[in-house]
């Protein structure tokens, strides 16, 4: 959980980092994001089910409200809500999950993911990504009803990649 979280805070991090903030105010707004983040997460993280749970830690900004939470960590470093509007895209959503974090920008743009756990640590049954986008069918042998596991997720791969490698978080 806390290199998936490390990812996103880097990732809205570094929007703030481009607008300005200098070096004490991003660290203070980088610490308390990870820790809000984190006790947020804490009862709704499922590495066996990775996207049980996404929609509610989902981070989203729209117009007219950022996240709460971005919010909080943001008020730390006396940036209020209309501050904090005008230095993130009008429309973000983030979405922190186990073993991957991804975003998009606008209603119509395309998923781009920013971290993804390429090691073995995956426990059984959970679904694998093919570079393409198309996902694998996993069956859990541990599931009595052998369910089948199927997500589909929409990938753009490097022409999208808004701040390059830099933010890859190393597990």
């Amino acid at each position: 959980m806390k290199a998936e979280i490390r990812s996103a805070v880097a990732f809205l991090g570094r929007f703030l980092t481009t607008s300005g903030f200098c070096p004490p105010e991003l660290a203070t707004f980088t610490k308390t994001m990870e820790k809000l983040l984190t006790e947020h997460y804490k009862h709704h993280w499922f590495p066996e089910q990775p996207h049980k749970g996404s929609g509610y830690r989902c981070i989203r900004i729209n117009r007219k409200q950022p996240d709460p939470l971005v919010c909080r960590a943001a008020c730390c470093v006396g940036l209020g809500p209309d501050s904090l509007l005008r230095l993130l895209p009008s429309e973000l959503t983030l979405w922190v999950d186990p073993f991957e974090v991804s975003y998009r920008i606008g209603e119509d743009g395309s998923v781009c993911e920013i971290y993804q756990n390429q090691g073995l640590s995956r426990p059984p049954g959970v679904v694998q990504y093919t570079p393409s986008g198309v996902a694998d069918f996993v069956t859990s042998p541990e599931s009595s009803k052998d369910k089948v596991l199927a997500v589909k997720k929409e990938r753009c791969g490097e022409k999208c990649s808004l701040f390059g490698n830099s933010l890859a978080v190393k597990s």
